[in-house]
Parts: C-alpha cells; structure tokens; sequence
C-alpha cells in the first residue's frame, strides 16, 4: 500500500531536504507541495493525501490552523499530520491536534526513519480498526425510528440505499420513496453503526449491501453504482475508495 504524502513547506532548501527523504521511501508517494497554509488546504482537497509533513510557520495561515481546518473538512477520515520546525517551542500546540510526530530542523535521518515507522504503525493499526467495525455483523432485526416532515416512520437499515444532505435537511433513499428527515448525516450515521454503511464522501452515506460495481473516475477517486431502479451513481473520494476496497477484501 502507498502512503500518499503532501508536504506544507515555504522555504525551499527545507522542502527539497524533505523531498529526497520521501522519495527514497519504497512505499511513499508524493503529491504536489503546498508553499502556504491556504495553498495546502486547496491541494488537500484535491488530493487526500494520507500524511502531511507540515512546517508550523508560514505566511498567511499558520500549520496548526490549516491543520484544524483540514480535520473539519476530512471526507472520511483526517491525514496524519508531522509538524516540522526549528524550534522546539510549538510541540505541545502540535499535539494538541493528536499530530504523529514532530521533528526539528534541520532534519536528521534517523529521527526522520522513526517518524516514518511511527506513521505505517498508525496507519496499520487504522485499517485494523477499519476492518474490525466492518465485521462486527448486522442485526437485521434492528428497526430505526426516523423523522420524515411531520411524522415517524420505522424503517430497516436494509431498506436504505443512501442518504444526502438536501438544503436544511437529509434525503434517506429507499427503492420505494425517498425520506426527508431533520437529522443530520452525521446522527444517521451513527445510529447506523454496526450495519453495513460506509461513506463513501463527506456527503454520502452508502449502503455496501446495495453496491452494483464500482468504476473509476479521476484523481484517484471513484464511482459506485448502485442496485436500485435508477442505478444511482454515488461519488467515492480517493481516501475513502482505499478502505472501500480494504472492506471488500481487495
């Protein structure tokens, strides 16, 4: 597995020391590098990458705040961040943000080796957990109470085919009809749990059980196309069709 890799880094001498690092690394993949905190949210959403070497000063937006923003704005799950610096003082501002690591400049590369094991540890562990929360089973007996306008109505997991935010509200597909209900993609997801869901974007929660095929699209991304009459495709963003194809198996 690649671990697709961003560096945030504004001065160049450190961003190129950092570039032939990763490049020696076998199972890395570099993406395009960020020179600013607001050029490195940009190049996160087009991207995804799984790691961001991020350097806690530049101009404009500092590391810390675009990595606050990146976390609000994860499709599935957040990158694992290693903040870089020449200074020792901000490593308790970087830890607050859960960051993997942190590391001085100018680098060492032995220090650089333990970052590396400490990020495919991490990563390891993440796709354990993946695999874990996916196998738990499905109780097919579970009925949900959902909202739909002025009423409420019983529906089975099963039943659901996907589900979107819609303007101030959520549109929960069924093969028959489609519910509009004032929960939040985030509540039905978690009431869900434990059944065979999946976001597949940051605004698309997808029953695998209804799953047609999947096609690829660009970037890395992908498409799902679903068993239902109209044969809905659902967009899958590149960090979410990793663990797609984890759950399935491949």
């Amino acid at each position: 597995m690649k671990i697709h890799t961003m560096i945030a880094e504004d001065e160049l001498l450190a961003r190129e020391e950092l570039i032939y690092l990763l490049d020696r690394e076998k199972d890395v993949k570099l993406l395009p590098s960020a020179e600013s905190g607001e050029q490195l949210v940009a190049l996160y959403k087009e991207h995804e990458p799984d790691v961001i070497f991020l350097d806690v000063h530049m101009p404009g937006m500092r590391g810390v705040e675009a990595a606050k923003k990146i976390i609000d704005i994860a499709y599935v799950k957040a990158p694992l961040f290693v903040f870089t610096t020449a200074y020792d003082d901000y490593a308790v501002e970087a830890f607050e943000i859960e960051a993997i690591d942190y590391m001085l400049k100018p680098y060492d590369t032995e220090r650089f080796q333990i970052a590396m094991n400490r990020i495919r540890k991490r990563m390891q562990q993440l796709e354990r957990k993946d695999h874990q929360l996916f196998h738990q089973g499905i109780n097919s007996t579970t009925k949900l109470l959902i909202d739909d306008n002025d009423r409420t109505v019983v529906l089975s997991p099963d039943a659901i085919y996907y589900a979107v935010p819609y303007k101030r509200m959520l549109e929960i597909h069924t093969e028959e009809k489609v519910i509009y209900s004032r929960m939040t993609l985030q509540e039905l997801e978690k009431k869900l749990q434990g059944f065979a869901f999946f976001r597949a974007h940051r605004s698309y929660l997808v029953n695998l059980n209804h799953v047609q095929e999947i096609t690829p699209w660009f970037n890395g991304a992908s498409n799902i196309t679903l068993r239902d009459n109209k044969k809905t495709t659902i967009p899958v963003s590149r960090s979410a069709r990793k663990q797609l194809f984890d759950l399935f198996g491949n």
